[in-house]
C-alpha cells in the first residue's frame, strides 16, 4: 500500500508540473496570436495539452519521433518547445517573419522538428514511416502522429492505416485531436465522422478515447500503447481554444490576430 501511495504521489505531482507547461504554453500562445501576423490559435490550444504529455515522455531518445501532421498548429508546437527549453527564445518574438525559421507550419530545421508538415495527412505516413523503420533495425523507437479530426478526412491517413494494419507496425501511435472544428466550421457540419474510434478498430488499431486535457487520463493512455501488441490510437476529446473562455468551443477561433488588449485579458481569464 505505501508503494501505492508513492506512486499516486508521484503521479499527482508530474500531473501538476505538466499543468504549469501547460499554462506557460498557451501563454505563448496567446502571444504568438498578438504579432503581426496571428495564428491558427483554436486548434494550438486544443492540442496543447497532448504534445505537452508526448513531448515529456517520448522527446529525451533520439529514436523517437513526435510530428505534429496538423501543421498548422505550429504555434503549438513552437511554444511547447519552448517552453521545453528546447527554444531559447520566446517565439511570438519572431513567429511568422520572413528571416525567421519559425513559419507558419513546422520547419524541420529547427530542433525538435522531424519533418515539416502543413499539408493535411502527410504527417501520418511520416511518423508510421519511421516507426516501420525502427522495426525492420530491430531498434526499441516509435513514430507519435498527432492529428485532428478534420485532418481525418484526407484519403492519405487511411491508406496509411492500412499499411501499418497490414505491416503490424505496432511501435507506431496516431494521436487525434477531436476538437470538433477544421478551417471552415465544425466538422459534423462539414464532413462528419461517426463513430471515429469504431473506424480505427475496424483497421485492426488498439483504440481508446480520452479527456485530451486530463493529464492522467493522457498518461494512462500511453501507458496502454506502451503495453499493446497491435497498432494504438487514442481518440483525444478536446476543446477548440482551450482555456481561453471567450473562444472556447468557436469553430471561428479557428486562426486570429488579436490586439495587445486582449492579450493581457485571455491570459488573466485562463482556466
Amino acid at each position: 500500500m505505501l508503494i501505492d501511495k508513492e506512486l499516486a504521489n508521484d503521479m499527482a505531482k508530474t500531473e501538476e508540473r505538466l499543468e504549469a507547461l501547460s499554462k506557460k504554453t498557451r501563454e505563448a500562445i496567446i502571444d504568438i496570436a498578438a504579432t503581426e501576423t496571428g495564428c491558427h490559435i483554436g486548434g494550438s490550444l486544443s492540442v496543447t495539452d497532448l504534445l505537452i504529455a508526448l513531448f515529456e515522455k517520448y522527446m529525451d531518445n533520439s529514436r523517437n519521433q513526435v510530428v505534429l501532421s496538423k501543421g498548422h498548429a505550429a504555434a503549438a508546437l513552437y511554444s511547447v518547445l519552448y517552453v521545453s527549453g528546447i527554444l531559447e527564445k520566446n517565439p511570438a518574438e519572431s513567429y511568422g517573419r520572413s528571416d525567421s525559421l519559425l513559419t507558419g507550419h513546422p520547419n524541420h530545421k529547427i530542433q525538435g522538428i522531424p519533418y515539416s508538415t502543413g499539408s493535411l495527412g502527410h504527417g501520418i505516413p511520416y511518423a508510421a514511416g519511421w516507426a516501420l523503420s525502427q522495426k525492420l533495425k530491430g531498434s526499441a523507437g516509435i513514430g507519435v502522429a498527432v492529428c485532428g479530426d478534420g485532418e481525418l478526412q484526407e484519403g492519405l491517413c487511411w491508406e496509411t492505416f492500412q499499411v501499418v494494419q497490414a505491416k503490424q507496425i505496432n511501435n507506431f501511435l496516431c494521436v487525434v485531436d477531436c476538437n470538433g472544428g477544421q478551417n471552415d466550421g465544425f466538422v459534423h457540419q462539414i464532413s462528419p465522422l461517426e463513430d471515429v474510434r469504431e473506424r480505427f478498430e475496424s483497421f485492426g488499431f488498439q483504440t481508446v478515447e480520452i479527456n485530451g486535457h486530463d493529464f492522467r487520463e493522457i498518461n494512462e493512455a500511453l501507458l496502454a500503447f506502451e503495453a499493446a501488441s497491435k497498432p494504438f490510437a487514442i481518440i483525444a476529446n478536446t476543446v477548440k481554444g482551450k482555456g481561453v473562455p471567450d473562444i472556447e468551443g468557436n469553430p471561428k477561433a479557428h486562426y486570429a490576430k488579436i490586439p495587445n488588449r486582449l492579450k493581457n485579458k485571455w491570459k488573466r481569464s485562463m482556466v
